[in-house]
């Protein structure tokens, strides 16, 4: 009698991890462009930058210009923020200690600096 595709889906899954590794599922939660480029080391670092890339987000509750502040850092240089009108949702989520990641999805040498660096969000 053949599996039910309920039970040969996670199989799969499990099988295609390399042994001894636990497997992880990652959720898209956004993806964004850098705001705030020239305010940051992002210039700096452009040519060391590579996609997929992880990118540390550090929430800044004081920053005197936007209660819902997230700061990106790379490698613990200050590259920029996440758009303030995109920051709300992570602002909330990140003072109740929701675990977000962040990586590096576009690198594309534009002259608009804020279409520079794009990345995404994610829950693992």
């Amino acid at each position: 009698m053949p599996l039910p595709r309920s039970v040969l889906a996670p199989l799969l899954f499990f099988s295609l991890c390399a042994p001894g590794q636990t497997p992880s599922v990652q959720i898209l939660v956004q993806s964004s462009p850098l705001a705030g480029y020239r305010h940051g080391e992002a210039a700096a670092v452009w040519p060391l930058l590579r996609f997929g890339d992880p990118l540390e987000l550090v929430r800044e509750a004081q920053n005197p210009n936007d209660a819902n502040a997230v700061r990106v850092d790379w490698r613990g240089r200050k590259l920029g923020y996440v758009p303030r009108r995109e920051n709300a949702a992570l602002a909330w989520g990140m003072d109740r200690g929701t675990p977000l990641r962040a990586r590096v999805s576009r690198l594309v040498e534009h002259r608009n600096r804020a279409r520079r660096i794009e990345f995404e969000v994610y829950l693992e």
